[in-house]
């Protein structure tokens, strides 16, 4: 283990960001690396428990106290081959990973876990800085073909394994560019794209084909790929957004969250307006900006629209206002339900919970042309109903508008898209949406189809993205040799 007392000695120091006053100027990663000596001393926190609960909090199950100990013994390439045996892309989910493994942390019922996270980030950061991380190509080829669906985490943890294991990956993308909602969804100032790119040379470099701009079910169809290649995985993102059925809601200036996100990561890119927002630029400069949905892709449309220069920001989410601390006796090493603060949050928002929005207001009369010029709202209560449900109920004489010249829908998926490639394939599809296929072979219900990610769990995160892509990849590597050496 890492220094026996270490957890007693040192206290726990994270990564500190750049001023919000000089990180709301431009769309960069502001977080600052902790010198590499204080990331040995945060290592040594580690207790290398009997039971190390963060390796159940973790989704892709990494050996968190045995790279703790090799940073705190200064062995950082042993700590960066131990950390990608389990996850292909640490440097993703050391930017975006909201870390349940520190939630399970035993530290953590005294409220100071290990910083897994820094330490884990900081690894492969190094990794990459030293040169150590490089293509690692089979050393003979299988003879068999996989086409991979979907350039998301677990499209690209799939393929880089299929390739690893010899086979002749090609991985499709209906987007101009590789990477899914790690590309196109998540802001730069999160996790800047240049890191995607790298690890597409990487991938390259082992076998993996790239073809952006190609969408499976349109421009080419699920049969043909079914005849050119020995398996195929579908492992697209649930791309069907939860919409707001409310009055007024055709007025102008109401957006999906994933079209304004989705603009700003292609200005970042370079794209010349017109190919970033071919069916009109969505800002927030200058505008009232309510934002509906109070998770993560709430948070990120709140740190673009105030760098977009946004008059104001509210956040509304329907359910109450969770404690600011959990109960530990409850729910401790599970992930807890608390209030979260993000750096979004701290660079500028009003935050309001148990609300609900009622109609989208609009002057048609006045030259507006039918835009929006603020939302009703009213306030909810969340009762125990009949059944043992629980039910929402509008609180009388509680009515209220908010200004609102931009209102942003964040309030997740409720699926996949079923045109073109879901319908094509056939599949059948589980009671909510997605497609039918277990963890333990990924098969869906057609012959040499399978299906990881979002598209067979529904909305997630990228560490469970990650951990599908890689057990689906040893699945199909069975279904096409009789046995695999890849891990799940």
């Amino acid at each position: 283990m890492a220094k026996v007392t270490g957890f007693l000695e040192i206290e726990r120091l994270d990564r500190d960001y750049e001023k919000s006053e000089t990180r709301l100027k431009n769309y960069k990663e502001f977080v600052h690396p902790l010198p590499l000596a204080e990331v040995g001393r945060q290592a040594a926190r580690c207790m290398d428990c009997g039971i190390p609960f963060c390796h159940n909090g973790c989704p892709v199950n990494n050996l968190i106290p045995d790279w703790n100990n090799l940073v705190y013994r200064d062995q950082w390439r042993s700590a960066l081959d131990t950390l990608h045996s389990t996850n292909n892309f640490p440097e993703f989910t050391g930017r975006v990973c909201p870390a349940p493994c520190e939630s399970s942390c035993t530290l953590n019922i005294q409220d100071s876990p290990v910083t897994i996270k820094t330490i884990e980030c900081q690894i492969v950061d190094r990794g990459w800085e030293e040169g150590w991380t490089q293509p690692l190509v089979a050393q003979a080829k299988t003879g068999k073909s996989v086409a991979v669906v979907g350039s998301g985490p677990a499209g690209m943890a799939a393929a880089q394994q299929l390739a690893r294991a010899g086979h002749s990956v090609t991985l499709f993308e209906k987007n101009d560019r590789i990477g899914g909602l790690l590309r196109y969804g998540i802001p730069d100032f999160k996790m800047e794209k240049h890191l995607i790119d790298r690890r597409m040379r990487q991938m390259e470099a082992e076998g993996v084909i790239f073809r952006p701009g190609v969408e499976v079910g349109a421009g080419i169809s699920v049969q043909q790929l079914l005849a050119d290649y020995d398996a195929l995985v579908m492992s697209g993102g649930a791309e069907a957004p939860r919409d707001l059925p409310i009055a007024g809601r055709e007025l102008s200036g109401i957006h999906y969250a994933m079209d304004f996100l989705t603009q700003q990561n292609k200005r970042v890119a370079g794209d010349a307006e017109e190919k970033a927002a071919p069916n009109g630029t969505l800002s927030a400069k200058g505008k009232h900006v309510v934002v509906i949905g109070g998770g993560d892709t709430g948070s990120d449309c709140i740190g673009t629209s105030n760098r977009h220069g946004a008059a104001s920001v509210t956040q509304l989410e329907i359910m109450p206002k969770p404690p600011v601390k959990e109960n530990k006796h409850l729910v401790w090493p599970d992930w807890p339900l608390k209030l979260r603060t993000s750096s979004s949050h701290e660079e500028g928002a009003e935050r309001d919970f148990a609300v609900s929005a009622k109609r989208a207001v609009g002057d048609l009369n006045n030259g507006s042309g039918g835009k929006i010029t603020g939302l009703e709202c009213v306030r909810v209560e969340w009762k125990l109903g009949d059944g043992g449900q629980m039910k929402m109920v509008d609180v009388a004489g509680s009515e209220f508008i908010l200004k609102a010249d931009l209102v942003l829908l964040a309030m997740g998926f409720v699926g996949l898209r079923k045109a073109g490639l879901v319908e094509q394939a056939g599949v059948v599809l589980d009671p909510r949406g997605n497609v039918a296929a277990n963890t333990n072979d990924y098969k869906s219900s057609q012959a040499k189809v399978f299906a990881c990610g979002d598209m067979r769990r529904g909305q997630s995160l990228v560490v469970w993205a990650i951990r599908e892509g890689r057990q689906c990849a040893r699945s199909v590597d069975e279904f096409l040799m009789g046995s695999s050496q890849l891990p799940r």
